[in-house]
C-alpha cells in the first residue's frame, strides 16, 4: 500500500476518531522550537539556500489538509523553518496512480495558490532563488514512484501539470524496475528505458530513492544526465535494504548526482540512541567516499515529524510496510525532530568541522546545481538520414 493511499484510508475512518495530525494543533508543542542558536549557525541558514529534498507539507492527506486556509501558527512556523525548498512528494501506485496522481498535483497546486503570501510554486531553478529573496517557501512537485506514467507520453502530460521529479519505483515492482524490498531485482526494464529517456527530454529529475539495487545501478548508467537519491542514507553503516551501497554512491557521483541524507530513524542506525550526530555520519561517508559536493537533504518527513502522529494512526503507518523496513518505537531521529531542525543540523555539522561554504553546498546548493542541470528539456537526439536509399536502424525498428 502507498503512504497516500494508507493516510487517505485513514481519512475516511476520521467517523470513529481517526484523524491525522493537524500543524496548527500540534505546532506549539514543540519545544525545541524555542531553542536560541549561536549567531554563526543562524547566519550560515540565513544566507544559504536550503533544500529539502523530501518534505512533503504536511502528514495529513484528509481534504481539510489542502482545502482549508493556513492558520497564523503554521504560517511562522514555515517562515522561521530555515527551509526554503520543500520538495512535496508522495507515493502512489496500483492502478489507481493515474488517478491519484492528478488529485495530488491538483490539492496541493491549489493550496500553494491560495496562500501565496507564504508559498511559491517552482517550475524553473530561479523560483528558487526568488522564494529565497522573498523570504518565500517554494514547493517542488515530486511523486514517489512512476506508475502514474502509463504510457511514454504521460511523462510530458505531468511534467506540464508541474510535476519536476519522480522516482522510478517505490518499494515494490512495476513496469519500469523493481523496489528496494522486492526479493528480486530485474533492473530496468524496456519500458523503464523509454521512460527514462522521456525524463530527460523533458527535463524531469530521475530519482531512485526507493529502488533496489540493480535498477538504481542500471538507471545510473542509462540516463545521460546526472540523477538523485534524493532521500536515503549508506548501508555501509547500517545494513537496510532501503539504503545504498557504496557503488550506487560511487556511481552516482562518477555522473554529477547528488545523494540526500534522511533523518528517518532505521534509516540512520538500526539501535538506540539515534541522534542527530548518526544523520551527520552519513553526511560525513558520502563526502569522504566521493566528494561533499554530491551529498545533500532528504529529510523524507514533514516539519512535525512521524512521532507527533495520533497513536492509532501512527500503528497503521508502521503496518503498511513489510518486516524488513524494521520499525522501532519512534520513526524520526533525536535532534531532527522538530520545525528547526536544519539549524541543528547545522550546528552538528560546525562541529564536525565544515567549512561554511561547504555546510551550504549541503544543505541546498548541491541540490540547486543537480535540478538546475536537470530542468533543462534535451531534445531527442537527431535521427541519422538514410543513404542510397536504405532505411536506417530507426527506420527498421518502426517497421
Amino acid at each position: 500500500m502507498s503512504r497516500r493511499r494508507l493516510l487517505a484510508a485513514a481519512a475516511g475512518a476520521a467517523v470513529t476518531g481517526f484523524m491525522l495530525p493537524r500543524f496548527g494543533r500540534s505546532a506549539t508543542a514543540a519545544a525545541p522550537e524555542r531553542k536560541k542558536y549561536p549567531k554563526k549557525v543562524t547566519d550560515i541558514v540565513e544566507r544559504s539556500l536550503v533544500i529539502d529534498m523530501l518534505a512533503p507539507l504536511k502528514l495529513d492527506f484528509r481534504p481539510e489538509a489542502y482545502a482549508e486556509p493556513l492558520t497564523a501558527a503554521d504560517a511562522e512556523m514555515f517562515r522561521s523553518c530555515g527551509i526554503t525548498g520543500f520538495h512535496n512528494s508522495i507515493g502512489v501506485g496500483g492502478a489507481s496512480a493515474y488517478d491519484d496522481a492528478l488529485s495530488f498535483l491538483a490539492a496541493w497546486s491549489g493550496f500553494v495558490a491560495r496562500n501565496t503570501d507564504v508559498f511559491t510554486q517552482v517550475g524553473v531553478i530561479t523560483d528558487l532563488d526568488k522564494a529565497k529573496a522573498q523570504r518565500k517557501i517554494a514547493v517542488i512537485m515530486g511523486l514517489q514512484n512512476a506508475d502514474e506514467f502509463r504510457s511514454v507520453k504521460d511523462v510530458k502530460e505531468f511534467f506540464q501539470l508541474g510535476l519536476r521529479c519522480a522516482q522510478l519505483t517505490y518499494n515494490t515492482q512495476n513496469l519500469i524496475g523493481s523496489g528496494s524490498t522486492e526479493r528480486v531485482d530485474g533492473g530496468i526494464s524496456d519500458y523503464g528505458v523509454e521512460i527514462i529517456k522521456a525524463m530527460n527530454e523533458v527535463g524531469m529529475l530521475i530519482d531512485v530513492s526507493h529502488s533496489g539495487d540493480r535498477t538504481t545501478l542500471e538507471a545510473i548508467e542509462l540516463s545521460p544526465r546526472p540523477i538523485a537519491i534524493t532521500h536515503s542514507n549508506c548501508r555501509a553503516l547500517n545494513n537496510h535494504p532501503r539504503l545504498k551501497t557504496d557503488e550506487a554512491i560511487k556511481k552516482l557521483a562518477a555522473k554529477g548526482g547528488v545523494m540526500g541524507i534522511t533523518g528517518v530513524r532505521m534509516f540512520v542506525k538500526d539501535k538506540d540512541p539515534t541522534t542527530i550526530e548518526d544523520i551527520v555520519d552519513h553526511i560525513d561517508h558520502v563526502a569522504k567516499l566521493v566528494g561533499v559536493e554530491h551529498v545533500g537533504i532528504g529529510s523524507d518527513s514533514d516539519l512535525m515529524g512521524y512521532d507527533k502522529m495520533p497513536p492509532d494512526q501512527y500503528k497503521q503507518l508502521k503496518a503498511a510496510y513489510k518486516a524488513s523496513y524494521a520499525f522501532r518505537d519512534k520513526i524520526d531521529t533525536e535532534g531532527f525532530d522538530h520545525p528547526r531542525k536544519v539549524y541543528d543540523l547545522t550546528e552538528a555539522l560546525l562541529r564536525r568541522g565544515y567549512s561554511e561554504a561547504n555546510i551550504q553546498a549541503v544543505l541546498g546548493g548541491n541540490f540547486r546545481r543537480l535540478l538546475a542541470e536537470s530542468w533543462v528539456p534535451r531534445p531527442p537526439a537527431p535521427q541519422k538520414k538514410p543513404e542510397d536509399g536504405k532505411p536506417t536502424d530507426a527506420t527498421q525498428e518502426k517497421k
